[in-house]
């Protein structure tokens, strides 16, 4: 090799070596100037969460709601699977904050038993499937599909489907993390305070008339509830008597009187009734 072209080739390599590192020590400084300081508040929250990454706060993950409180852009309140906020609360020096407990509620009891189907169902196993298939084969359009959407979509595994073919909600495992609520097509899953042993188990806001004779537990609006209820807890709108949690005693006095057992009780009522 001439002398003239080993010169140019150890001039390239020298004039690389000196760009990489000038552009080596660019980046670092630019590195060190550019840096966001991340609040060490931060880690802190996130190891107060339960890890699910569920989504139910409506953030992505644990990590982007830990950022979103001690943001200030979410209350410490925000994850509905943590059941103890005070420890969140001391880390962003709040006082204690506490909250009703709430979990899953199927606002339905009308299973293979007590409502009838339009034809018979032989596609996918999903609700939202089923629904779009001229709005599922149930004979009343606002019940529960039974197809199990919900139980699959549950991260906790906390639903599973009775042998009647409705959700039943396992309160111990149940977390309120509101992923079944979002998932239901029909829309018949709600939060519900876990106290608040009463509830109305129909959607449906026909008259009476068109209840009857799809769903043998179905609402029809006689308002016979809301006439014995004592503390005045049972509205009716749209044909649907709706249970106020707030003004809810658990008196149980419109179980008793309610003529199509639309509304149930404790967890034994509940139970005989799927």
């Amino acid at each position: 090799m001439e002398a003239g072209s080993l010169n140019i080739i150890l001039n390239a390599i020298f004039v690389l070596f000196v760009l990489g590192a000038a552009f080596g020590i660019g980046l670092a400084v630019a590195s060190r100037k550019l840096t966001v300081e991340s609040d060490p508040r931060i880690d802190e929250v996130e190891g107060l969460l339960p890890g699910a990454n569920c989504g139910g706060c409506g953030y992505p993950g644990c990590r982007g709601l830990a950022e979103a409180i001690v943001s200030g852009t979410a209350p410490v309140t925000a994850c509905p699977v943590t059941k103890d906020y005070t420890p969140l609360a001391q880390v962003m020096g709040e006082e204690s904050t506490e909250t009703a407990r709430k979990i899953a509620k199927v606002r339905c009891a009308g299973g293979h038993q007590e409502a009838q189907d339009r034809f018979i169902y032989l596609g996918v196993e999903d609700c939202g499937a089923a629904q779009n298939l001229s709005g599922g084969a149930k004979a009343c359009t606002y019940g529960c599909l039974g197809l199990g959407t919900c139980a699959k979509a549950c991260p906790f595994e906390a639903i599973t489907m009775s042998n009647n073919g409705l959700p039943v909600v396992n309160e111990e495992k149940c977390t309120g993390c509101g992923i079944c609520v979002k998932t239901c097509p029909r829309q018949i899953i709600t939060l519900w305070p876990v106290d608040k042993r009463v509830a109305v188990l129909c959607m449906n806001t026909e008259k009476g008339a068109a209840v009857r004779p799809v769903c043998k537990v179905g609402c029809i609006g006689c308002r016979i509830c809301a006439k014995n209820c004592p503390s005045d807890a049972i509205p009716i709108e749209n044909n649907l008597a709706r249970i106020d949690p707030e003004l809810c005693t658990n008196c149980e006095i419109c179980v008793e009187k309610c003529p199509m057992k639309t509304i149930k009780g404790d967890k034994k009522q509940e139970s005989a009734a799927g």
